[in-house]
C-alpha cells in the first residue's frame, strides 16, 4: 500500500485545486475501499487535507496535498538566502555563478559543521 499511497499523494499534488477522492480510487486503479485507507494514511501523516465536496448530486471530498513550511536552514547559506528567491534572471542552473557561489558556501558550512 505504500506504493499505492506515494502515488496518490504524487496525483494530489500534481493537482492544483485537488482531485475528487471519487476519481483518486480510478486514477489509481484500486477499488474506493482501499483508497479510503490510502486517503487516511495520508490524513494522518498531515500530507493532504480533505474537504467536503457536494455537486451533480453527489457528495465526495476534494483532497489537497498540505504545504509544509520550508526550514529556514535550507534556503540559507553563510546568512545569505538561496539567490533564486528574487532572482528575475533566465539563467541555466548548472552555470548560475551565484547559485553556484551559494552552494559552495553551504558546502562549506556543512564540513565546518562535521
Amino acid at each position: 500500500m505504500a506504493d499505492h499511497a506515494e502515488q496518490a499523494l504524487r496525483i494530489i499534488q500534481s493537482h492544483r485545486d485537488g482531485v475528487l477522492q471519487s476519481e483518486l480510487w480510478k486514477l489509481l486503479k484500486v477499488d474506493s475501499r482501499k483508497c479510503s485507507r490510502i486517503v487516511k494514511k495520508l490524513l494522518d501523516s498531515g500530507e493532504i487535507e480533505r474537504i467536503e465536496y457536494k455537486g451533480d448530486g453527489i457528495k465526495t471530498y476534494v483532497l489537497r496535498a498540505v504545504k509544509k513550511a520550508v526550514t529556514p536552514s535550507l534556503i540559507l547559506a553563510g546568512g545569505e538566502l538561496i539567490p533564486c528567491i528574487c532572482c528575475d534572471r533566465e539563467c541555466v542552473v548548472t552555470s548560475c555563478n551565484l547559485l553556484l557561489d551559494w552552494m559552495y558556501q553551504l558546502a562549506i558550512e556543512e564540513h565546518t559543521e562535521k
